[in-house]
């Protein structure tokens, strides 16, 4: 046995053995929340929830996006690498197997790292139960009727809102407010809600957002920062929504389309009206691409406010320079098949808001 240990000693480096072990522990805690919610609740709510402060707080202090940084530096880290590897295998098998264990070893410790901080969020208690609303199959008439009462929300709202030519709505504070006005809204819904983890931790402006808005990514959350980040490009209540949306992937909510929803709820209790625009205009266009069914499709959007449908329109125009390429196309690829792996519908979860937007209005109206 001494003689095997030593073996393995020489021909893997210690740190990877390590690596390999919390990769072990991942796989099996993996099993574990992919085959009990009750077992994902507990884990999510507790150890996740623990790592996911811990690093937001870690970075909170860097002024910049530290994920953007790794990756911008990745070229050079990968060149690094490739000398590396060229130069351990001239050096004999030995060297080389052991620089492959290395790397095959990080890749397992960033899988473990997602699984411990993030990956058990996926499969916990839907959002729906944990909010006490019925989530049941949508019929035409309520999806309908659910779009009326945010189009009447918008009308009311949007009086107060400053809409400039060819820009759109104008959010009236900066980014950090904006944080800061999300901040109240979240520490308010965890009044009532409890699983929402208390977290004061800032949302990073990515410096290349006029890139990153090719990829149609509006904001990311890396699960190995802990970092919230947010594509700046974006119309202002794009942004205002996607910084809530963020939020509530940092506070263990993983889905998409229950993150939706807990951005719009959010935005739609904050007690600062252009974030109450911001939520349900973003609604809204779920909600609008969902009727494609309905006969009044046309007749409910018309009774949107003009300016609100002016502000669509400015959206519309800003995104038809970066609406059709090759990086968006790889970029949904991509995201579509790490959502699949996670049990989720891939990217159609993303509109499955409107599931929860009508069970939400459902149940308000039989109140």
């Amino acid at each position: 046995m001494v003689r095997i240990i030593r073996r393995l000693r020489r021909a893997v480096p210690t740190f990877s053995l390590f690596f390999f072990l919390i990769g072990l522990l991942a796989l099996c805690v993996h099993i574990a929340a992919s085959r009990s919610t009750a077992f994902a609740d507990s884990f999510n709510g507790s150890v996740s929830a623990a790592l996911r402060v811990f690093l937001a707080h870690l970075t909170a202090w860097i002024p910049f996006s530290l994920a953007e940084f790794l990756l911008l530096g990745s070229p050079v880290l990968i060149v690094v690498v490739c000398v590396t590897v060229t130069r351990r295998a001239g050096r004999g098998r030995r060297y080389f197997g052991r620089v492959l264990f290395g790397l095959l070893s990080v890749a397992v410790f960033l899988y473990a790292m997602f699984v411990f901080v993030f990956g058990a969020g996926y499969r916990t208690t839907p959002l729906d139960k944990r909010l006490g609303i019925d989530r049941e199959k949508v019929r035409l008439e309520e999806l309908e009727d659910t779009a009326r009462i945010v189009v009447g929300k918008l009308n009311e709202i949007s009086r107060g809102i400053v809409i400039m030519r060819d820009d759109g709505s104008v959010r009236p504070y900066s980014h950090a407010e904006t944080v800061e006005k999300c901040l109240a809204s979240y520490e308010k819904l965890s009044d009532r809600w409890p699983f929402l983890t208390r977290l004061d931790a800032p949302v990073k402006e990515i410096i290349l957002s006029d890139y990153m808005t090719y990829t149609h990514i509006s904001g990311i959350y890396t699960f190995f920062t802990g970092e919230a980040n947010l594509n700046t490009n974006y119309p202002y209540f794009v942004t205002a929504y996607t910084t809530a949306h963020e939020m509530a992937h940092q506070r263990g909510v993983a889905r998409e389309d229950e993150a939706n929803f807990m951005a719009f709820l959010v935005c739609a209790e904050s007690d600062d009206p252009f974030l109450q625009y911001a939520g349900y205009l973003n609604l809204y266009e779920y909600l609008y691409g969902a009727l494609t069914r309905s006969q009044n499709r046309a007749d409910i959007h018309a009774s949107l406010d003009a300016r609100v449908r002016y502000d669509l329109y400015c959206y519309s125009v800003f995104f038809d320079r970066y609406r059709e390429n090759t990086a968006a196309a790889v970029s949904s690829a991509v995201n579509d098949a790490y959502l699949v792996l996670q049990g989720t519908q891939g990217e159609k979860s993303y509109g499955l808001v409107v599931d929860l937007a009508v069970a939400y209005y459902r149940g308000a109206r039989d109140n």
